[in-house]
């Protein structure tokens, strides 16, 4: 009798090593934080690298960094004016355009990791395997590149920082939008085609989707609860619903330049 092949075992967690090496860096990223730097080191962290629109207000907007000043002293006793001036020119001093993009290396809390560590794991997934590796990167980078640019639009003079990989993971969840929602086909090799398969739909059928247009107002919905409603308990800090649109339009309206996959009912000509 031949002797039985034992089943191979699947991994627990059969994530793309692109998607893994992600959340692994966000984590180890946020422990150290956590873990080797004190409150001071950490701080300082927070706002080289995050994103503080009224530093760019001043750096490129033409804005006068002494309206900077004025706001961050109101209500401040007389004793700590001069202290909150020298703090807000600090703050200001440069435009570092590059915390476009490392402040979605930062989370505010263990919980905020896990849930966007969730969602890119969820939707970053079928974008790794369909577009690779590269093309991954790409967009997670220009998706929170729009989620920082439209926070910052809409909050000129905010002193906040603004921290998080929500933006990025809105853009893949976007951006993969396009095809998951699409009707079921078959591939090739004569089975049904995985979601990350499926040719992309049209514009015009997207808009006509009822699963996409469900997820579209259950997402915004969300947004605007945890944004304006805040309910005591689930969240911690104010949530930046602009950079969660911000990266979603970007993924939503950028991936088919990064789709390898033609879109139904376009053919590849030799």
């Amino acid at each position: 009798m031949p002797l039985r092949q034992s089943a191979a075992r699947e991994p627990i967690f059969n994530l793309p090593s692109v998607v893994t090496f992600s959340i692994f860096a966000l984590v180890a990223i946020h422990a150290f934080r956590m873990f080797f730097l004190s409150e001071d080191a950490d701080l300082q962290v927070i706002l080289d690298w995050s994103v503080i629109p009224a530093r760019w207000a001043v750096a490129y907007g033409g804005v006068d960094s002494q309206e900077v000043v004025k706001l961050l002293q109101q209500g401040v006793p007389d004793e700590a004016q001069e202290a909150v001036a020298a703090f807000a020119r600090e703050l200001v001093g440069e435009g570092r355009p590059w915390t476009a993009l490392t402040y979605a290396l930062l989370h505010g809390s263990w919980i905020h990791l896990l849930l966007n560590s969730v969602w890119l794991a969820a939707f970053g997934t079928p974008i790794a395997r369909r577009c690779g590796a590269g093309r991954f990167f790409l967009l997670s980078a220009l998706s929170a590149l729009g989620g920082a640019v439209l926070f910052a639009a809409m909050n000129p003079m905010q002193v906040l920082p603004m921290i998080g990989a929500s933006g990025a993971v809105s853009g893949l969840m976007a951006a993969a939008s396009w095809f998951i929602f699409a009707p079921a086909t078959w591939h090739w090799e004569g089975r049904l085609a995985h979601p990350h398969e499926r040719p992309r739909q049209a514009l015009a059928d997207l808009v006509r989707n009822r699963p996409f247009l469900l997820f579209l107002g259950v997402w915004f919905a969300t947004n605007y609860f945890f944004a304006f409603v805040q309910p005591v308990g689930l969240v911690e800090g104010a949530i930046a619903w602009e950079a969660h649109v911000g990266g979603f339009l970007v993924g939503l309206f950028a991936f088919p330049w990064f789709d390898p996959i033609p879109a139904r009912g376009r053919h590849i000509s030799a």
